[in-house]
């Protein structure tokens, strides 16, 4: 073979090679997230180094996300699934894991991060019966709202993303330090703008606030639910009514998916003030972020019981 033309064969060996070399450092992990704090939190680590699906929309009721058709292959090619771990997702999410069969999202293993696991949840029940309702065996699962949970969540999340992309490992500590960074210096700010409230009662539709409530210490502690999950009965209601009315509450907070109707007529019946509220980033106008999450929840709150 002449020097020409074996000089022309390595060329054209190479060329493919250099032209896919791009493309492998430009690869990024495929990041499901069952919900839109889970989403919130991911997009903070991982920013332009992941692709990330969110399943569950914040208008939706997390304990009952309507499966899409695009639901399974999207869990399907994840490289990182993360997921509540207490129960949340449990009426929705195990079938289509058992369609997608991705060995990679087995239990156990860094790409499956299961959010609740080192947190003590609260809300552990002690007798389970139907009749209570939405009964999590392990404990409230709506723990994202208090922002010293989140940061372990966070945390957690990047710890999956470094064991799966270790070539990245400084971005993804670099990011969640800087997002570590932004709940300390905003803690001071959010405590203290709703200190001067801690010995006021809101009513809220459904029990998601325990967490929020005992990080800022306000009295989140009648629901329009008889117990979560069963809905408003007449004769509950009117015992909402008259503890409002007796210990001049001020405030009913709403998450977008429950009943504003209902809401609308205890406040009319009480005087009380309707807080439009969400425990998921974009629920709510002006909480693209995580921080700005906790900056409309605190600031509606405050302004709604002052």
């Amino acid at each position: 073979m002449s020097a020409n033309r074996q000089k022309w064969l390595l060329r054209y060996a190479i060329t493919p090679v250099i032209l896919l070399c791009p493309l492998i450092a430009q690869a990024k992990l495929n990041v499901v997230a069952t919900l839109p704090d889970f989403g919130s939190l991911a997009r903070e680590i991982g920013k332009d180094k992941i692709d990330l699906v969110v399943l569950g929309k914040p208008s939706e009721d997390p304990h009952f996300v309507d499966p899409r058709p695009n639901f399974v292959a999207s869990l399907r090619n994840a490289d990182v699934l993360i997921e509540s771990g207490a129960g949340l997702e449990v009426g929705w999410l195990p079938p289509l894991l058992e369609k997608a069969r991705n060995p990679k999202l087995d239990i156990g293993k860094p790409e499956r991060v299961r959010a609740s696991y080192g947190i003590r949840l609260m809300n552990i029940p002690t007798n389970v019966m139907r009749a209570a309702g939405e009964e999590h065996l392990s404990g409230n699962p709506h723990f994202t709202v208090d922002p010293l949970i989140a940061k372990a969540v966070a945390q957690r999340i990047a710890k999956s993303f470094v064991a799966v992309d270790p070539s990245n490992t400084a971005f993804y500590d670099a990011n969640y330090k800087k997002f570590e960074t932004t709940i300390n210096t905003k803690l001071p700010w959010w405590r203290g703008a709703l200190q001067l409230f801690q010995d006021q009662h809101v009513v809220a539709y459904h029990d998601s606030w325990p967490y929020f409530a005992h990080r800022f210490g306000v009295k989140i502690d009648i629901f329009l639910e008889p117990n979560p999950g069963i809905p408003p009965s007449p004769s509950h209601l009117s015992d909402v009514i008259q503890k409002m009315r007796k210990d001049h509450i001020k405030a009913i907070m709403v998450e977008p998916y429950q009943d504003r109707r209902i809401v609308d007529t205890i406040a009319r019946s009480t005087g009380a003030k309707v807080v439009e509220v969400s425990q998921f980033p974009g629920g709510i106008p002006g909480t693209d972020s995580y921080a700005g999450l906790i900056n409309q929840l605190v600031k509606r709150l405050a302004d709604a019981i002052k």
